[in-house]
């Protein structure tokens, strides 16, 4: 669609200007635009009119409807000294598109029509112009003063408006401020609660402790004492007993043994809460630790009905791992197996995943199985599954939650699946090294979640020699200025000196400024703080991908540091 003409204008002198001032806002009106564009539009021509028209210059002006809205044009002789001013600057900013060229002396404005507004034909807006009566310049003058009053009229509204909208808002603010004051005033109250409630709980816990350390004095030693003592009166060199006299003294030995492995099944779980379970590893033969589980617990499944079979994988059949430890797992997990199924087989397979690098250890058996509701809080303390079965086997529910700790203790993770009437699995996968040398010589691991530290301390396990702790960055830095680490293990959010200032520090430090530095953090940005040779996520964090990324940081550091420097790690792989 083309333009097309609504009206054009000869402009000569002032008096021309005011005409096409008038004439601007009429046209604007019969086209449709609003109250306000239309000032806009003959404001727009005014400033151009005062400015390139001003010198005297002659000049038309020529309305057109254009499919995008009015389209006016000012074509005008053009002076070779010209440069437009504020006057065009202004007017560009009243229309919605305005084009300059001094050179051809053309100016084309544009001005949009409000959408959805039905649009007058060209035929019908000449003819109510054509009705348009002649104005004189006072006449635009005094036009001008209404559209003015009426613009200092809204300007004085839009005014009040706004001080009552400030004091709604300061009402609002002042309100807010009160309760929000209101609000701290509880938190802090929360917070003297927490601290007295968290005082209490460290109380609590070390009076725990107290009473644990105790325990194990008390019970232990007098059990050991009633075991000696039926040893020495059953064992060789005692005197004769009567063959009911000595059933019931095996009886007293079976007992105190078996209260014997319930006290230190209960020590053990009270250690594992407080994160004092270290393990102590070793080179473990797999091979001659589940012949002697099948060995040992054969003979007490006093079922011919139930087969106990063993299987270690030859790939692997040697891991690094504390045995006491290893052993009391699988046996509370075959003892499970032998006690709850009648008929059938339990098996033990070992096999190593090549992919995750653990070792699996499958407990699984033919047995009664776990209904659905019941697989989760058998981990829990105490906790028996309601049955025949469960009330004449005698427990004490201590059994799988205390495997789990272990298996945590380990580094590894314990799970079950089991359905009604189908048997049970439970499956442990530990963290497999056949190599007894640790990956590193001192680890430094600040963090300021005691909690976080206890795990990773469980996964550093047998990969580092000697492990530090810090709380928070100045404790670290104190500790890695008395003891260079080989490696650091650092929190980005942590009290007083956070990661990234305590990696700045150690850069400014020569000592420590070739140390590695894996961030282990929240945080999920992939940007590596400067000083960092990698970044791990602490959520999903296992020993696997630890151990990949101490050893990838190591390298890093062997590449980096110049060949006269390096050194042999302690314990470093061969």
């Amino acid at each position: 669609m083309t333009a097309e003409e609504l009206i054009r204008l000869r402009v000569q002198d002032d008096q021309d200007v005011f005409a096409m001032r008038r004439l601007g806002r009429e046209v604007a009106e019969t086209v449709g635009l609003e109250a306000q564009d239309q000032i806009r539009v003959a404001t727009a021509l005014s400033e151009i009119g005062r400015e390139v028209l001003g010198e005297g210059i002659d000049a038309s002006v020529v309305f057109l409807l254009d499919q995008e809205g009015l389209l006016i044009t000012i074509s005008f002789f053009a002076k070779a000294d010209f440069r437009p001013a504020d006057g065009v600057k202004l007017a560009g900013r009243l229309v919605d598109l305005i084009e300059l060229d001094p050179a051809q002396g053309r100016i084309s404005m544009l001005k949009r029509l409000p959408p959805g507004r039905p649009k007058p034909s060209g035929e019908e807006i000449r003819a109510k112009l054509a009705k348009l009566a002649p104005a004189t310049a006072l006449d635009e003058l005094r036009q001008q003063n209404r559209e003015l009053a009426e613009t200092l009229e809204e300007v004085l509204q839009l005014n009040t408006e706004l001080q009552e909208t400030n004091q709604g808002v300061l009402a609002l603010y002042n309100q807010l401020s009160e309760e929000l004051e209101e609000t701290n005033r509880g938190v802090v109250a929360l917070y003297a609660e927490l601290d007295e409630k968290s005082g209490q709980l460290r109380e609590a816990s070390e009076a725990k402790d107290r009473f644990w350390a105790t325990v194990s004095h008390e019970l232990r030693t007098p059990l050991n004492s009633v075991i000696g003592l039926v040893r020495l009166l059953v064992g060789p060199g005692g005197e004769p007993l009567a063959k009911e006299q000595l059933h019931q003294i095996q009886l007293i030995g079976s007992s105190a043994e078996t209260l014997l492995s319930l006290v230190s099944e209960l020590l053990d779980m009270a250690k594992a809460e407080a994160g004092r379970l270290d393990p102590q590893s070793s080179e473990v033969d797999l091979v001659a630790l589940a012949e002697r589980l099948r060995m040992t617990l054969r003979p007490t499944a006093g079922n011919d009905e139930v087969v106990l079979t063993v299987e270690v994988a030859d790939t692997s059949p040697e891991m690094f791992v504390d045995e006491v430890m290893l052993t009391r797992i699988l046996r509370n997990l075959l003892s499970n197996g032998l006690k709850f199924t009648e008929a059938g087989e339990v098996r033990l397979t070992v096999n190593l995943d090549d992919a995750t690098h653990e070792m699996v250890f499958e407990v699984k058996d033919s047995g009664i199985g776990i209904p659905e509701e019941h697989v989760e809080r058998v981990f829990e303390e105490f906790f028996q599954v309601p049955g025949p079965i469960q009330g004449r086997a005698r427990g004490t529910g201590l059994g799988l939650p205390y495997a789990r700790r272990l298996a945590e203790a380990l580094g590894g993770t314990l799970q079950l699946a089991s359905a009604a009437g189908s048997g049970t699995t439970v499956t442990l996968r530990l963290p497999h090294r056949h190599d007894g040398a640790p990956v590193v010589g001192r680890v430094l691991l600040a963090d300021d979640d005691d909690e976080f530290r206890a795990t990773v301390r469980r996964m550093l396990t047998g990969f580092a020699a000697h492990i530090d702790e810090a709380p928070d960055g100045l404790v670290a830095l104190e500790m890695m200025a008395a003891n260079p680490p080989d490696l650091a293990l650092v929190d980005l959010m942590m009290p007083r000196l956070d990661g990234a200032a305590l990696m700045t520090r150690m850069a400014d430090d020569e000592r420590l400024r070739e140390v590695p530095v894996i961030v282990v953090t929240v945080a999920t940005s992939r940007q590596y703080p400067q000083g960092a040779r990698t970044m791990i996520s602490k959520h999903g964090l296992r020993r696997d991908n630890l151990l990949e990324s101490m050893l990838n940081a190591l390298k890093r550091g062997d590449e980096e540091r110049p060949a006269e420097k390096q050194q042999k790690r302690p314990g470093a792989p061969r």
